[in-house]
């Protein structure tokens, strides 16, 4: 087995999708399962798919690809918006977009007719997050000019919260959405399929019956792969939390100093690290770093385990609380974080083992 690697438990991400779907399917949305995080992963995506979602989202479109070319047979979101350069590849690759510059819906239409088809895109309000989206007041003139676009269809209206400026989804910014899409509606003469207010930031909002009946559609994967609410990251009712582990490898094991000994400086990432004397402590060196994972992003799964620090190519660990129980070559695991997830997927030097085998 090489080490570093990443366990994928499918059983519990499937469980996870299908607590979430069926909580917004209680309140009429549908779920768009969201695989950015795992860079595609193609076991995932059928995972969520069979817990109920009921298409795939993306960010990436090598991911889309990579999606396609294993036979997820779904339709495709692409989460990101789209470059200009790219919007040919959009159109053969994405069943739908997210779009907030009318440029690149030019690009779309083009792309599209060339194609002899259709592109259907949602359109990005900002409600002060501060990250992609048209201005409220922007959105009238805004959807007049997409309109004159052929080869595009306003599928719906759609905001993201909590990413950037951490704005909290409420009653009130979805409101606002939804008094958006109206006015569209009204001002056009055409109703749109999809309000997409929702990501795993409004889980609580959904629950609690205060998200407004017009949002129908949500963009979910955080709370689908670690089973946690986005807001105070707690642990959703039904979900599980580890259905990823990191697995490392201990190299080497020895009694240290707790402080460095010499004259200090920069660490090799121009950092200047503190460290509490606690005296010698017994020290664990793993084969697992910067290099490959978030290591603020990661803990001990072993609460007698303690992260003292990493560099590129290791993770320094106090080991003494485990009662020398632990000896070179034993694997230590690991639970992450969203951000240790996305970095241990992207890094080609660890292994992702999916569970069932």
């Amino acid at each position: 087995m090489r080490h570093p690697y990443l366990t994928i438990d499918l059983d519990k991400i499937e469980r996870n999708a299908r607590t979430v779907v069926e909580l917004c399917a209680q309140h009429g949305i549908e779920v768009t399962g969201v695989t950015k995080g795992v860079c595609g992963q193609p076991d995932v995506a059928r995972a969520m798919l069979r817990g109920g979602v009921s298409s795939i989202g993306e960010s990436h479109l090598e991911n889309i690809r990579r999606l396609k070319s294993a036979g997820i047979e779904t339709s495709h979101m692409l989460l990101r918006l789209p470059p200009l350069s790219e919007v040919a590849e959009v159109v053969e690759v994405a069943d739908v977009s997210l779009n907030s510059e009318l440029a690149v819906l030019a690009g779309l239409s083009a792309a599209a007719q060339r194609r002899g088809q259709v592109h259907e895109v949602i359109l990005m309000v900002d409600l002060g997050d501060l990250r992609e989206g048209i201005w409220p007041d922007e959105i009238v003139p805004f959807v007049r000019k997409v309109l004159r676009l052929p080869g595009v269809r306003i599928k719906g209206l759609g905001t993201n919260l909590a990413c950037f400026g951490a704005v909290a989804p409420s009653a009130d910014n979805m409101n606002q959405l939804v008094a958006l899409a109206c006015e569209v509606e009204q001002t056009f003469g055409f109703a749109l399929e999809w309000i997409s207010g929702a990501n795993s930031s409004g889980l609580e909002l959904i629950a609690s019956g205060r998200m407004p009946k017009r949002v129908n559609q949500a963009r979910i994967g955080e709370a689908i792969l670690l089973g946690r609410e986005t807001i105070h990251r707690k642990p959703w009712p039904g979900t599980f939390q580890d259905a990823f582990v990191l697995h490392a490898e201990v190299l080497e094991l020895r009694k240290k100093p707790s402080l460095p000994v010499g004259e200090r400086c920069e660490d090799a990432f121009g950092k200047h690290p503190t460290f509490e004397d606690r005296g010698e402590v017994m020290r664990a060196l793993l084969n697992v770093g910067r290099e490959d994972v978030d290591v603020e992003g990661i803990a001990p799964i072993d609460a007698r385990i303690m992260i003292l620090g990493g560099s590129s190519d290791y993770l320094v660990v106090d080991v003494g609380g485990a009662a020398g129980g632990v000896r070179v070559g034993d694997e230590l695991t690991f639970s992450v974080t969203y951000g240790a997830l996305l970095a241990a997927m992207t890094s080609e030097y660890v292994e992702k083992r999916c569970l069932p085998e």
